[in-house]
């Protein structure tokens, strides 16, 4: 009989076992009246071993320009990863950010940016539009893989985390600093994190629902 026929069942075996070792933890964010946040990034690091390697992905993360707004508002991803800035509107932008974590700027432009924006810094980017003051979004740039960000729900899910304890940072632009506390993970765990917070006022500039270019609320 081939020996691979015998090879494959050991390795069904080994990753069935692994993926039971695995842990899973949801975290929950809501604000003081009860209600769920949404774009909240939350990561774990492994406190009590090595950091896992980081690969960033082979093709780039896209953050549109589309109805003079980014997309999405907030994006989060590991160091090392280049993002692309393609401008789908009519008119021109001119995309920059003066954050400690990534400097740059792409002058006015239409269509695709000329250049890809490498975020080779952990920390958070602030990107803004020089033309266009109501446009803001942000890059949380991380050094662990293990990360998920807030859906509308207000829940992330993170999933196959090896066992240990970990610490658990989650951000939103909206928080006065970041949320910190420690978590045990054991082999196939499945916890949830409930988080409350309260959220400073939203301080981004509308625009008038008619505005088309240039308007403010």
């Amino acid at each position: 009989m081939p020996r691979h026929i015998f090879i494959l069942p050991f390795l069904l075996v080994c990753l069935a076992s692994a993926l039971r070792a695995a842990g899973t933890v949801q975290v929950v964010m809501k604000d003081d009246k009860d209600q769920p946040v949404a774009d909240a990034v939350a990561s774990l690091t492994l406190l009590d071993a090595p950091a896992p390697a980081v690969t960033p992905p082979a093709e780039p993360v896209v953050i549109l320009q589309q109805n003079e707004e980014f997309s999405p508002y907030v994006t989060a991803l590991v160091a090392g990863t280049r993002v692309a800035f393609p401008n789908h509107d009519k008119v021109q932008h001119h995309v920059y950010s003066l954050s400690k974590a990534k400097k740059f700027e792409l002058p006015l432009y239409s269509g695709e940016a000329k250049e890809l924006v490498v975020f080779d810094q952990p920390g958070v980017v602030a990107l803004g539009c020089n033309i266009h003051d109501w446009m803001v979004a942000y890059v949380v740039v991380l050094a662990t893989p293990y990360f998920e960000k807030t859906a509308a729900t207000g829940t992330a899910t993170l999933a196959r985390l090896p066992a240990g304890r970990y610490r658990l940072e989650v951000w939103h632009p909206r928080l006065a600093a970041t949320v910190n506390r420690e978590v045990v993970i054991a082999a196939s765990d499945d916890a949830t994190q409930v988080i409350s917070v309260t959220l400073k006022p939203d301080r981004r500039i509308r625009r008038a629902p008619d505005a088309t270019g240039g308007g403010y609320k």
